[in-house]
């Protein structure tokens, strides 16, 4: 079984190019943050350590907003917007399990 045909069985989707286009999209999405940090880093702003610690805040709702765009414009909106669920689901027991100590 190659990796792909492994993907599209982890991901359950029904095709093999749904799996390139999925693939598409995270690596579009990587790619435009990274962008962004090159762009605000021409300010003068972006030499101080504070605009490492807000980049690192902000780029948590960002990335997702451009995972959704990017699946959306690629026809696997309904995917992303499932994958984004989990992955919220995933974050908000990560830090419920740590108030009830």
């Amino acid at each position: 079984m190659s990796f792909i045909s492994r993907l599209k069985d982890r991901w359950k989707v029904e095709k093999v190019s749904q799996v390139w286009i999925i693939l598409l999209v995270f690596a579009l999405t990587g790619f435009s943050v990274m962008y962004l940090k090159r762009w605000f880093k021409g300010f003068d702003f972006a030499d101080y350590w504070w605009f490492d610690l807000v980049y690192y805040i902000l780029i948590l709702p960002v990335y997702n907003v451009l995972l959704l765009f990017y699946g959306a414009i690629f026809g696997q909106g309904k995917y992303f917007l499932n994958f984004e669920k989990r992955f919220f689901k995933r974050l908000a027991g990560w830090f419920g399990n740590s108030q009830q100590s």
